[in-house]
């Protein structure tokens, strides 16, 4: 019996089709993701001057001021040992950079497409709500490192100021966790603010002060139990005081109960980050 088939017509394939409007990427969509964050870096990119290197300028002017005030030889006790003082700031100082500018970039991301009325562009690409919110957590993290890796470029070149860290891999750990925090809370400014002024009293109010009050100048052991459980409480000071241990060695809180702490909130914004996106909350009307 022949083995040759009855018809010389090709062999059938499937003829499934995704009905009109329905996404046919299986998985994570890497090409959109790539390109949504890709937008993201430009955009700061763009205006770097601004974005990038007056941060540094400014963070460096702190340095520069605390130290000339109080003298090259004035030193902080820090369990136990005294560190010069412009050694101990200059870590906060650099990881306070990275934190505040990772809020700015995450808080005008979907905040000024609502206010042009081009959220569409957030919104319509096939792209998942995680990644959607991975790339813009991503460009704001991009950001808060290039920022932080120019400030510690200007303090590494500033004379009496040793900025090399003793555990780098420690640093960079709570870099990561501290940028990715306030870029979350970019993000649920974002999504709430129907202004600019909105975006502004959260970095004015609430942001900028719970940095200065993090310990980024003194060591809170110093402070009144009061204050101290306060600043306890404050969770920027976890950040602040595990970054410092990355460069100092040495820090005034356990590290790996601020990293666990830090982590944990990170899950949390991030998941309510997910859910408000994916309702569409004060994006769709």
């Amino acid at each position: 019996m022949s083995s040759r088939p009855l018809t010389d017509a090709p062999p059938a394939r499937s003829t499934v089709r995704s009905a009109p409007g329905v996404p046919v990427i299986r998985g994570v969509n890497w090409g959109g993701l790539k390109t949504l964050y890709v937008k993201e870096v430009r955009r700061f990119f763009k205006v770097q001057l601004q974005t990038v290197w007056a941060p540094a300028i400014t963070t460096l002017l702190y340095l520069v001021i605390f130290t000339v005030a109080l003298g090259a030889r004035h030193a902080v006790t820090l369990d136990g040992r005294a560190v010069p003082f412009a050694d101990f700031i200059a870590p906060g100082l650099i990881v306070m950079g990275m934190i505040t500018n990772a809020f700015a970039n995450a808080s005008f991301s979907l905040l000024v497409g609502k206010i042009q009325g081009t959220i569409v562009d957030y919104l319509m690409p096939p792209l998942s709500t995680a990644e959607l919110l991975a790339a813009m957590v991503g460009g704001a993290v991009t950001r808060a490192f290039c920022v932080g890796g120019a400030v510690w470029l200007a303090m590494a070149l500033w004379p009496g100021v040793n900025v090399t860290p003793a555990h780098p891999f420690v640093a960079l750990w709570f870099g990561l966790l501290g940028s990715v925090f306030l870029a979350l809370v970019g993000v649920l400014t974002s999504i709430w603010a129907e202004k600019f002024d909105h975006a502004a009293a959260v970095q004015n109010f609430v942001v900028a002060p719970l940095a200065l009050l993090s310990g980024t100048f003194y060591s809170v052991d110093l402070l009144a139990p009061t204050f101290r459980a306060i600043s306890h409480a404050n969770p920027f000071f976890y950040i602040i005081s595990g970054f410092r241990y990355g460069f100092l060695g040495i820090a005034d809180s356990p590290v790996l109960l601020g990293g666990a702490v830090i982590l944990a909130i990170d899950v949390a914004l991030g998941l309510l980050c997910y859910l408000l996106l994916k309702r569409g909350w004060k994006l769709k009307n």
